[in-house]
């Protein structure tokens, strides 16, 4: 996905764009990297469309929801959900066993670090899920993880904005 493809999105939807690419971002679907998707929101509010404030509103609430559906994808399909994730996505074997043992160690505290590592922020979400960690201690670890994580990259875009353009060209 080029950026003129994501900015035309977000000119022509508004916030509804920047919530379903940050949701597919969270999905951990090829093709959506955050690296180039939070700033452009960013630059985006900073162009006043929408304020700094919903734009982390809304990119939180996206991250959220596409961590939910793999929570539950993990809770509810488990083991079953994770052979069908791992044979389609090999690579991502080693990052899922890492998490896997991570929050059975850390718990809570696990999900809040892992939300702050690239690949693993996402796929955090499905062991999480199949270990049936706590709802809302994951909702509250996972909220507080994305906010950073949102933050520290929307944030960029909006104070740096087209120097961080010129940087994901």
């Amino acid at each position: 996905m080029s950026i003129e493809m994501i900015t035309g999105y977000f000119e022509n939807y508004g916030a509804i764009a920047i919530f379903v690419i940050v949701l597919l971002e969270y999905l951990n679907l090829p093709g959506f990297p955050a690296g180039v998707i939070m700033p452009l929101a960013g630059i985006w509010a900073a162009n006043g469309k929408l304020s700094f404030f919903m734009t982390m509103v809304i990119s939180v609430a996206a991250g959220l929801v596409g961590s939910w559906i793999l929570y539950f994808f993990g809770r509810f399909g488990g083991d079953a959900f994770l052979k069908a994730y791992v044979k389609r996505f090999p690579k991502q074997k080693p990052a899922i066993d890492r998490n896997f043992e991570m929050i059975q160690q850390k718990g809570a505290v696990g999900i809040f670090i892992s939300k702050l590592i690239p690949m693993v922020r996402t796929l955090i979400s499905i062991p999480a899920g199949a270990l049936h960690i706590d709802f809302m201690k994951y909702t509250i670890s996972s909220t507080l993880g994305i906010f950073i994580w949102n933050f520290f990259f929307v944030g960029a875009g909006y104070i740096f904005g087209d120097k961080v353009l010129e940087l994901l060209a």
